[in-house]
């Protein structure tokens, strides 16, 4: 019997019906402070149609051959749309639907996904909200998996990848987020690699999920977050913010934006936030708010390894990289968790061809039995490898200190900077001149009626002689030693300078970057 395409169309709309979920389903993710898979697409993606694809999946096992276990769709939402006007791929899991768990079709539709934002060149951001594998599929849910750490890696430095984790994020489901270059975490997400004593330890309410693995805990301890968000909504804004300052591949420029500040701007402000005391502290980025247009500076893993700043900006429209060291903790010293943290961050600024601003005021690597034993020679080298792999603009100014190793390390021409300028206050040295006078002189100190005014002799002969810019700038080191105010136009005109700037290494098949 010849049916009628009236009946055709009923068929495909149940179908999607039921895809769709069930408002009692929207409920329950209400109830626990959270939006579903399609909710959250709709607040992410700009207004209008977002492209849904594999709607009609079915999962592969054969354990549940009917009722909810089988809904269309699989407990993932993936397509394409616009955010601030420009393409991009997602991917959302349905906690709603098999708690979101991974199976073989599921995988299946997150890799198509993932493949096709590589294909097309534009972001990849995937929505986690999983129970992780599904138990009744095996070892086909352990394959999936290992699909999308594929497709993670081949995609890695092409496309960004953003996951954002807004649910449960539990064993094998937790590297393919690690994999990725940004990870947003809310307040009521978690992650952690599941076992046998963590499982009975949360099963038996010894210890929260938060507690092990909250928002906070892999944003403050870890590292393992670059963004915490109170809410999916605040998250989700947070994702279309970072957007703006990435291209859509690595073939791209970053989105450049006509500012509304003033290019010629002078920042006198500088010279009061900036004491030329070396012992005393400041915030730096009151430092990149001055510098930077109208002030807006996205910061990335704000609330990790705090004595180094890293994040976003503009200047005169262009996207730049900040790497600052913050005076306001440890003293702006580096130690190993302020060089794993830069180090990643020039390397994702040296992918997607974004140029790279360095603030230094830093008085050498943190000393200590605890950073030698825990590696801070191999961490630390992170850092060198990072700022002379990059072949992106390399501007970078000295605010106050620049002492020692430090100084090498940190965007120096011998790393391949391409402008450095200091100001006059600038200290650049081996070390400071009080630790250079006791070394040097012990034995004329010893010998003086008067150490402590010989001491001050000498410390102020030493500051005189060498711990000042113009001994640097005499031997090329530095470009230009420079007044605070004027930073901001002399730091856009080095910018426009070598936007066009074209260098290559050595071929080779990659670089063994001290892991």
């Amino acid at each position: 019997m010849t049916r009628s395409m009236e009946a055709y169309l009923e068929e495909l709309r149940r179908r999607q019906a039921v895809a769709g979920g069930a408002p009692a389903e929207a409920a329950a993710q209400h109830e626990k402070g959270r939006l579903t898979a399609r909710e959250r697409l709709e607040r992410h993606f700009d207004p209008g149609p977002f492209t849904e694809m594999d709607t009609l999946v079915l999962p592969r096992h054969a354990s549940y051959p009917g009722g909810k276990s089988s809904r269309f769709g699989d407990g993932v939402v993936t397509g394409w749309g616009l955010i601030n006007g420009r393409h991009a791929v997602a991917a959302a899991q349905d906690a709603a639907v098999m708690g979101g768990s991974l199976g073989e079709m599921h995988a299946n539709k997150i890799v198509k996904a993932m493949r096709m934002a590589l294909q097309y060149g534009c972001p990849f951001i995937a929505l986690n909200d999983s129970g992780g594998a599904r138990i009744q599929e095996g070892v086909d849910s352990l394959g999936g998996y290992a699909r999308i750490f594929d497709a993670n890696c081949e995609a890695s430095g092409v496309i960004p990848q953003i996951s954002v984790i807004l649910g449960p994020c539990a064993g094998g489901a937790v590297y393919s987020p690690a994999l990725t270059d940004f990870v947003f975490m809310t307040e009521k997400s978690y992650m952690f690699i599941t076992g046998p004593d963590v499982v009975k330890a949360v099963m038996q309410e010894e210890i929260s999920q938060e507690e092990l693995g909250g928002g906070m805990v892999h944003s403050v301890q870890s590292g393992v977050s670059h963004f915490l968000a109170r809410d999916d909504a605040e998250c989700l804004a947070l994702v279309r913010e970072l957007l703006t300052y990435l291209p859509a591949n690595n073939r791209e420029d970053p989105p450049y934006l006509a500012p509304l500040d003033d290019p010629g701007r002078r920042c006198p402000e500088l010279e009061q936030i900036v004491p030329t005391d070396p012992h005393k502290p400041y915030d730096v980025r009151a430092v990149i708010a001055s510098l930077v247009d109208d002030g807006r500076f996205l910061e990335v893993h704000a609330l990790w390894a705090p004595n180094m700043v890293v994040g976003f900006a503009r200047l005169n429209g262009w996207v730049v990289g900040l790497v600052a060291n913050q005076p306001m903790v440890l003293a702006g010293c580096l130690d190993i968790k302020a060089s794993i943290k830069a180090a990643h961050f020039i390397r994702l600024c040296d992918a997607y061809n974004i140029p790279i601003l360095t603030l230094q005021d830093v008085p050498g690597f943190l000393p200590g039995k605890d950073q030698e034993y825990g590696g801070i020679i191999r961490n630390g080298a992170r850092m060198i490898f990072a700022y002379s792999e990059a072949t992106v603009p390399k501007l970078m100014v000295i605010l106050r200190k620049s002492y020692g190793g430090a100084y090498c390390v940190m965007s120096s021409k011998g790393l391949r900077g391409d402008l450095l300028y200091a100001w006059p206050n600038a200290e650049i040295a081996v070390m400071g001149a009080e630790g250079a006078v006791n070394i040097l002189f012990r034995g004329d100190l010893k010998a003086a009626p008067d150490p402590a005014a010989r001491r001050r002799e000498l410390v102020d002969d030493y500051e005189a002689r060498f711990n000042n810019p113009y001994v640097a700038a005499a031997r090329g080191l530095i470009d230009d030693v420079i007044a605070p105010r004027d930073t901001r136009r002399v730091l856009i005109r080095a910018l426009e300078f070598t936007l066009s700037k074209r260098e290559r290494h050595t071929p080779r098949k990659h670089g063994l970057s001290p892991m």
